[in-house]
């Protein structure tokens, strides 16, 4: 079996793994049988093209050319879970930051990638059980990571996770760096270190920070100033800023300025215009703070409210016809004025939508004995206090809310920069939430099939670098591309164009690809019969300039 091995292997030879790992790696040890180098490169070529856990390696390595695994013919046999476990931990306890940045720094030259801006983002790595051994202890003298709770990207609060940072560049959204830490490390305590290690990997300080709104603290923005950098990140709702400057357009105007254009996602729909004006007033720290609006979030802000302050409504009405019928065991004024906040507060609709509660006696008549009522029936007086529910909309909340629909802010220290540069950097930061997704769906680095936390850590340092592989993929080809003039392939099923090629897509074309041998009753090879590439196939090697004799 091929595959798709040849192109990324072609991928591989391009920044020298083989030959960094071996520098790292050394196997000099006369009782290894299989070099942990070797062992390391099958790991990330199976991760780049599917992730299979470590039991069961040595059945997909079997079935592949041992050339292009990096292995001996004699060596593939040897693969098994208990060695690739052992040179995980040779990994974990090499010089790790100095084999990635110099795998990093041959890919930004090799590949002529652009590091003037870099954005940085964190995501949850959920572990299934109980993890008894990853308690964050010193080994070999270095710190391993904590399996911890915390808050969990994936929205299981209830298992334990680790903290993956991971940086790329803006130019095609590669790899440049990545960290592991403990499942409890909270986001704003890791833009530092960040940022001072990508200053020591470049070799500079004036590269563009791009972050989320973890980053919008005052520690992390002097710091990054004082160092001599640049920063972007988005200004939390939070802050004093943001709520002055939504009161500020109840009764003045501002000047818009139109930044950003783009398509709508459906056919009839108006396009999505961003637009960007400066803040009358720096934030605290003495930073600019550039507001965006985008037309379409104008619409999806008003939509929503509009569904709170119906789903509040709807809540109180429901509480109201609870008490009105006597399905209630809501007995006192008080009991009733928290329950219908509460019901509020679940549908988030407690800012638009008040409510008072009326208490009045209802007052009925019984007979006081059994029997058909007669003119000479006594009856008895029976009062209930009850309790009624009146909800208010408070339109002049909801008007002043409205102005500042579709609004955000950023924030940055770049002094001369316009605010469609502004924003238009900001905009590469989803790119960096798509190496996230390939990193949990294609490589599926969840669930963890491993228990020691230096194995898990040197496992990860496998998934950067195949996430690497995949960036160069798409890096190569969108820029044969553009250099052509293509502006689609047909890559997808049916012959169906595809305008921005995935990694992942372009190896399921090379999916079935073999070598097939044919030998005599000796088991000698008699004629070797290469594999046939399909036009498609030809094309994207030429594309990705992989001579075809890689196949041959």
């Amino acid at each position: 079996m091929l595959g798709a091995l040849p192109v990324v292997d072609h991928f591989l030879d391009r920044l020298s793994m083989a030959k960094l790992l071996e520098e790292h790696l050394p196997g000099a040890d006369g009782r290894v049988r299989l070099a942990p180098a070797k062992a390391i490169g099958v790991v990330v070529r199976n991760l780049a093209l599917s992730h299979q856990p470590l039991y069961s390696m040595n059945d997909w390595a079997t079935g592949h050319d041992p050339a292009f695994l990096g292995l001996e013919p004699d060596e593939v046999s040897l693969i098994n879970d208990d060695r690739i476990g052992r040179a995980l931990e040779r990994l974990f306890e090499a010089d790790r930051s100095s084999l990635l940045g110099r795998l990093v720094l041959d890919a930004v030259a090799g590949f002529g990638i652009d590091c003037s801006e870099l954005h940085n983002d964190s995501t949850s790595i959920t572990l299934h059980g109980a993890y008894t051994q990853a308690t964050g202890a010193t080994r070999g003298g270095r710190t391993t990571v904590a399996a911890a709770r915390g808050h969990s990207k994936d929205h299981r609060p209830d298992l334990l996770q680790l903290v993956w940072i991971l940086t790329v560049a803006a130019d095609g959204a590669v790899p440049i760096a990545h960290r592991l830490e403990s499942g409890n490390t909270e986001d704003s305590t890791t833009h530092i270190a960040t940022w001072d290690s990508l200053c020591a990997l470049l070799g500079r300080n004036d590269f563009l920070y791009v972050a989320d709104c973890k980053l919008a603290t005052r520690e992390n923005m002097e710091h990054i100033d004082k160092g001599g950098g640049r920063f972007v990140s988005v200004l939390p709702a939070t802050r004093k800023e943001d709520g002055a400057f939504r009161r500020y357009l109840v009764d003045h105007e501002v000047e818009w300025t139109e930044a950003l254009r783009r398509p709508a996602r459906h056919i009839g729909e108006p396009d999505d215009v961003f637009s960007t004006t400066e803040a009358p007033w720096p934030s605290a720290e003495g930073f600019r703070v550039i507001w965006v609006r985008s037309s379409h979030k104008v619409v999806r802000d008003a939509d929503a409210r509009s569904e709170r302050v119906g789903a509040g409504v709807a809540a109180l009405d429901d509480l109201n016809q609870k008490l009105l019928s006597n399905r209630s065991r809501l007995k006192s004024l008080e009991a009733v004025e928290a329950a219908a906040a509460k019901a509020t507060e679940d549908a988030r609709a407690s800012r638009w939508v008040g409510f008072e509660v009326e208490e009045y006696t209802e007052v009925r008549h019984r007979q006081e004995t059994r029997g058909r009522p007669g003119v000479n029936t006594r009856y008895r007086q029976i009062t209930r206090t009850k309790y009624r529910i009146h909800f208010v909309v408070r339109e002049d909340v909801i008007w002043t809310d409205a102005r500042s629909d579709g609004c955000w802010p950023l924030i940055t220290n770049e002094k001369t920069a316009t605010g469609t540069a502004v924003l238009t950097s900001y905009k590469h930061q989803p790119s960096l939430e798509r190496r996230h997704s390939q990193l949990k769906g294609d490589q599926f680095v969840a669930p963890v099939f491993l228990r020691d936390p230096a194995r898990i850590e040197g496992l990860m340092a496998c998934h950067f670098i195949a996430l690497l592989v995949h960036a160069l993929v798409e890096l190569e080809i969108r820029r044969a591309m553009a250099a052509r003039d293509l502006a689609k392939i047909p890559l997808y099923p049916e012959h169906r164009p595809c305008e921005s090629p995935s990694a992942v897509r372009i190896f399921e074309v090379f999916g079935g690809l073999s070598r097939q041998h044919l030998t005599d009753t000796s088991g000698a090879v008699v004629q070797t019969f290469a594999p046939e590439l399909t036009k498609l196939q030809a094309v994207l090697l030429d594309l990705l300039g992989i001579p075809e004799t890689r196949y041959q």
